[in-house]
């Protein structure tokens, strides 16, 4: 009977795919995201590509929270950014959406260079204000300069195409966006276990120690805004180019909240756990409107109400989460899948 994992070096320690277990179920599942197209309906790829480009944006922002422990406030503003950017490069300057999508990440990535350069100077409560206030100025950019964003008319953005073919609906824009996604995932796993990933987690836990170590503060923590924008970016783009217009009601602070939402109820620190809060963060609501309108169906007299309960119980199930497991789902993976492999053992 199998019990335990045992590592003999360090080179299996670090393996990202460690047993042949873990390989056929991770095989499964690409499958069955391949094959999704084929059996679901338009609004299930419309949740599914959401999902996607909230992942690629937790993704960004755990790396800078979870990882260095620069909490971010404006994460919705640098997804704007690359948003208007991909739109402007693809309208005005007819660049393709292959070239625009990634310089799109690239200008993102500048602007939150930018923005992280007080990162050195500041930290905790005032690099959240300073985060804060970036989202604030950019939100007045997106709806002021009308000369470039168009102002609250926003753009209309055309979708991607290659040759003859169009990728203008939900079903031929998931597989652009499943492609990123794991593009996305399998850099972010990749680069938590070099020495820039264990220089990020060394910040996070003790700044001043890590500085005596050798750790270059300015450099990483730069990287760290730099890394977190481009996945902004990237997101931003597909998000536009999906919907195929922008405004500026797009990027609310409330997003903002929502994605910091993601990682903390996903778990800070964990690739895993940004896959699991994006997906938790984009279909809890979805749910609770399905249940709404249930509810309002059976009972139309006391529709009124259904509206404010869904947020309290969405709120609710986010409190709980900060209570009962602030370590988020990626530890109750965890402590499933070590139960699972310590069986019939406790520990």
């Amino acid at each position: 009977m199998r019990c335990g994992d045992f590592k003999e070096s360090y080179l299996e320690d670090e393996r990202i795919f460690q047993t042949w277990f873990v390989k056929f179920w991770l095989g499964l599942l690409l499958i069955s995201l391949l094959t999704l197209p084929l059996i679901a309906s338009s609004y299930v790829l419309y949740v599914a590509n959401i999902i996607g480009f909230a992942i690629i944006a937790a993704v960004g922002l755990n790396l800078l929270t979870g990882f260095t422990g620069q909490i971010s406030l404006g994460h919705a503003a640098f997804v704007g950014v690359g948003g208007y950017a991909t739109a402007i490069l693809i309208t005005r300057w007819g660049v393709p959406f292959w070239v625009a999508l990634p310089a799109a990440g690239l200008i993102s990535a500048a602007v939150g260079m930018f923005i992280g350069v007080p990162s050195l100077r500041v930290k905790g409560l005032y690099l959240v204000i300073a985060t804060l206030a970036a989202q604030f100025i950019l939100e007045y950019i997106f709806v002021h300069w009308e000369s470039m964003t168009r102002g609250i008319r926003g753009i209309n953005v055309p979708p991607p195409h290659i040759g003859g073919f169009v990728f203008d609906t939900e079903k031929s824009f998931y597989y652009i966006t499943l492609a990123l996604v794991l593009l996305g995932l399998g850099f972010a796993r990749n680069l938590v276990r070099t020495k820039w990933g264990r220089a990020f987690v060394a910040i996070r836990d003790r700044d001043l120690a890590a500085e005596i170590m050798g750790i270059n503060l300015f450099r990483y923590k730069l990287t760290a805004f730099a890394l977190s924008s481009f996945y902004a970016g990237i997101a931003g783009g597909l998000w536009v180019s999906f919907m195929k217009v922008v405004t500026p009601e797009h990027f609310p602070f409330s997003l903002s909240i929502q994605y910091l939402a993601m990682v903390i109820v996903g778990g800070l620190g964990s690739v895993l756990g940004s896959i699991f809060g994006a997906v938790f963060m984009t279909l809890v609501p979805e749910l609770l409107n399905v249940l709404t309108g249930y509810a309002k169906a059976v009972s139309p007299s006391l529709g009124p109400l259904f509206i404010p309960m869904k947020d309290v119980i969405f709120g609710a199930l986010i409190v709980s989460f900060l209570i009962f497991e602030p370590h988020g789902l990626a530890e109750i993976w965890h402590r499933i899948k070590n139960s699972f492999t310590l069986w019939p053992f406790s520990y």
